[in-house]
């Protein structure tokens, strides 16, 4: 497959997502929530992953991250307080974040 080939399939990969999830009306299985909604929990969520995988501090690969209406539920475990309250303060810097909820344990 050729590079203009991979960039226009792209394209319209992209451009027919991005209809689909602003068409008004739509159904969402997440409970109550809209399709925007939905979309801007799950970029939330990508971006906080993100940043935990470019911060030394913080063991990306122990910490899940779920978001619904803009809050952020973090959980599983971490090395040390400092870990917890990093990954916490990580989470709070993102743009959309209303809340986080840091249920991560701290292991012995």
């Amino acid at each position: 497959m050729s590079f203009q080939m991979t960039i226009r399939t792209a394209l319209i990969a992209t451009t027919a997502a991005a209809f689909l999830l602003t068409t008004a009306g739509c159904a969402v299985t997440r409970g109550q929530e809209t399709v925007g909604a939905y979309v801007d929990d799950a970029g939330i969520t990508t971006v906080i992953k993100s940043r935990f995988v470019e911060s030394k501090d913080v063991d990306a690969s122990a910490i899940s991250v779920e978001t619904l209406n803009g809050t952020v539920m973090l959980s599983g475990f971490a090395k040390n307080t400092t870990e917890k309250t990093t990954a916490g303060n990580i989470a709070r810097g993102v743009n959309g974040v209303k809340m986080v909820k840091n249920e991560i344990a701290v292991r012995p």
